[in-house]
């Protein structure tokens, strides 16, 4: 082979190794050695193609500085792409660094970050963006803020398809206690619910639950949800709505005395127990329960003590053949009250247990005595009822109507605000004066209940578990999910990344040296030496071919 071949043929071979790059980009293979496959799609992501029909653009907004010193921007990048090889031609995904031009960034809501970078000794701090805008048609959905794939595929799949149906994902709530408010104590669960895509409707108690709203979370209520509100929501049952109850039978002064007290209960209790779930009355304590943070009434300093009415549920406590406990992590309740599956003899309604309590669980059943520093007192008469209790369940099918052959109660007005002229006892006659409400359909539709004996799961109780805060948030966002028909999506939360990577270094500068030599020796060195062996082989053996003619 002459000189003028062997360039030639080493050309070709750089030029066939570009393009086999290039078309990588639409045809790839990828081998995920994770644990728990943490950068494949599931089927629901990698099926999205068949639902959208027209071009969808995904731009990562992400500053090359963020880039050069850290991982993970590369991870969620290899996600994105994957997104776009799975798409079929329908998605289309750009990484653009922001740069100077910020604020093309900031009119989508991304907002910007200070890192601090240590190299060669020294500190600085640079502006710094990672987020990702979902375009379609003429509408978009953005995730000002991405750093880690714990719940990346979640967000994207799920405002992918909100951007598809061409509505945001809809979710109400009736929050009726008063020392328990939707903006103070269940705050962390409003935010989970707008950071995950969800326009919340806080409903007031007996208001007008539309028919179109796809899921309900009805948290606490036993002793404020009188009949009207009740009928409202027994109506949106049978028109196939579908309700979260967070419900319980024993209040707990936690402010003053920790002594509990059993609720009385105005008909939610009773109404849920004739749905197929019954509300025991009595709390469920547990070996396996939470550290509590207490104050010493004798030295005013806080300790930890281990509080058995706080249970931690493990997660193989929870039931794997349902699709919204698979993959269970667990759930921390507070003064949880144990559940009984008590379904309909119409044989309309199937139920199962969600998950469950220790064996080592035991009831307290009165003298509800609750304080952390006479813990000693609440094993008292434990062996009569220990067992595992049912602390969760979801019921399917079509419900039998509380108020069935019932006279419809009456209902509240609201005092007319524009009416500032009319007098007292007219606005409290207005204020009383009743309101038809609306027949209940002829025959009941399919739904979906899910009922926890605890509605402290949502609220601000969960940040008294520090880090284990977020295993009660996200499985009240895979119930919405259940609860809306979103099955598919519902166990993609529970995935975590469980990868080695090179963040474990805690050395700045060796990171960032070590990271630089990685990077070139993956997309360079390993990549020439390839073609390098390859052509020579290839001289190799037309030499053997050359020698072997002479001879």
């Amino acid at each position: 082979m002459t000189k003028k071949q062997h360039t030639i043929l080493a050309s070709l071979s750089i030029i066939i190794m570009v393009l086999l790059i290039l078309l990588s980009r639409r045809l790839w293979v990828r081998l995920d050695m994770t644990s728990n496959k943490a950068y494949t799609l599931s089927p629901a992501s990698r099926n999205l193609h068949n639902e959208i029909e027209e071009t969808m653009r995904i731009t990562y907004y992400l500053s090359n500085k963020l880039l050069s010193i850290d991982p993970t921007p590369s991870e969620i990048t290899d996600i994105l792409r994957e997104y776009e090889a799975r798409s079929r031609g329908k998605i289309k995904v750009t990484v653009k660094d922001p740069g100077k031009e910020a604020q093309d960034a900031e009119r989508y809501g991304l907002y910007s970050q200070q890192l601090q970078n240590i190299e060669q000794g020294e500190a600085s701090f640079s502006v710094v963006y990672s987020g990702i805008v979902i375009e379609y048609l003429t509408r978009y959905e953005a995730l000002p803020w991405v750093f880690s794939l714990d719940t990346l595929e979640y967000d994207i799949t799920s405002r992918i398809r909100s951007l598809v149906n061409g509505k945001q994902r809809e979710l109400g709530v009736i929050a009726p206690e008063y020392q328990k408010s939707w903006g103070e104590y269940y705050s962390f669960f409003s935010q989970t619910l707008t950071q995950a895509g969800f326009l919340v409707l806080q409903l007031r108690p007996g208001e007008e639950i539309p028919d179109t709203l796809p899921a309900l979370f009805v948290l606490g209520g036993a002793e404020e949800l009188d009949e009207t509100a009740l009928y409202r929501i027994d109506r949106y049952i049978q028109l196939g709505g579908r309700v979260f109850f967070a419900v319980e039978s024993v209040e707990v002064d936690i402010v003053n005395t920790w002594q509990g007290r059993l609720k009385e209960d105005k008909g939610l209790l009773a109404m849920i127990s004739y749905y197929g779930a019954t509300v025991g009355q009595s709390l469920v304590l547990d070996k396996a329960s939470l550290v509590l943070p207490f104050r010493d009434p004798m030295n005013q300093q806080f300790r930890m003590v281990r509080y058995n009415p706080w249970v931690g549920v493990m997660e193989d406590r929870g039931n794997e053949t349902h699709p919204l406990t698979s993959g269970f992590a667990g759930v921390d309740l507070f003064w949880a009250s144990p559940l009984t599956l008590t379904l309909p003899e119409s044989g309309t309604v199937k139920g199962e247990a969600l998950f469950s309590s220790s064996p080592e669980a035991w009831l307290m059943t009165n003298d509800y005595a609750l304080r952390p520093d006479q813990s000693a007192m609440f094993a008292y008469g434990s062996e009569e009822t220990r067992g595992e209790k049912i602390l969760a369940v979801a019921l399917e099918g079509k419900f039998p109507s509380w108020f069935a052959g019932v006279e419809k109660p009456g209902s509240k007005k609201s005092p007319d605000a524009e009416s500032d002229a009319a007098s007292q006892d007219d606005q409290e006659d207005d204020y009383y004066a009743a309101e038809e409400l609306p027949d209940m359909p002829a025959t009941p539709k399919d739904s979906r209940i899910i009922v926890v004996g605890d509605s402290d799961i949502a609220g601000s109780l969960i940040q008294y578990t520090q880090s284990q805060q977020s295993i009660n948030l996200n499985f009240l966002l895979q119930a919405a999910d259940w609860l809306g028909n979103d099955d598919d999506i519902v166990g993609i939360r529970n995935r975590t990344s469980g990868t080695g990577r090179l963040d474990r270094i805690t050395d700045g500068e060796k990171r960032s040296a070590l990271m630089k030599f990685s990077r070139i020796l993956n997309v360079f060195i390993v990549p020439i030496a390839i073609i390098i062996f390859g052509i020579y082989r290839l001289v190799k053996r037309n030499r053997r071919k050359e020698l072997d003619h002479g001879l």
